[in-house]
């Protein structure tokens, strides 16, 4: 009587464990919203370049130039006034890292 007594809970608990299992094992439906927003970057950020010691921006109309050596100390700082501007650097020959508003490029003077 006690083993038939056993194998009846025993049989109960397995039910009670499977139905658990299944119950909360069972993937849910979950939709996924499509949140993507494409930004242009490119067409947005300012063009530095240097050709031996002319500096050229274009892009940049009222933004704030940063010019730094390489030791981090900035030696040159003004307002870009126009969309494409040519500015002749008199600075020593050498690697410097030009800040243009939020845009930065490591250039050299020559």
């Amino acid at each position: 009587m006690i083993s038939k007594l056993n194998k009846l809970m025993t049989k109960q608990i397995l039910i009670i464990v499977f139905a658990s299992l299944v119950a909360w094992g069972t993937p849910t439906l979950m939709r996924a919203t499509h949140a993507i927003e494409i930004i242009d970057n490119e067409s947005q950020m300012p063009v530095i370049s240097v050709t031996g010691s002319s500096l050229r921006i274009v892009g940049a109309n009222g933004q704030s130039v940063s010019i730094f050596n390489v030791t981090g100390v900035r030696v040159l700082a003004f307002k870009v006034e126009g969309n494409d501007k040519h500015y002749e650097l008199s600075l020593p020959k050498g690697c410097y890292i030009i800040k243009v508003g939020k845009t930065v490029r490591k250039v050299s003077i020559s």
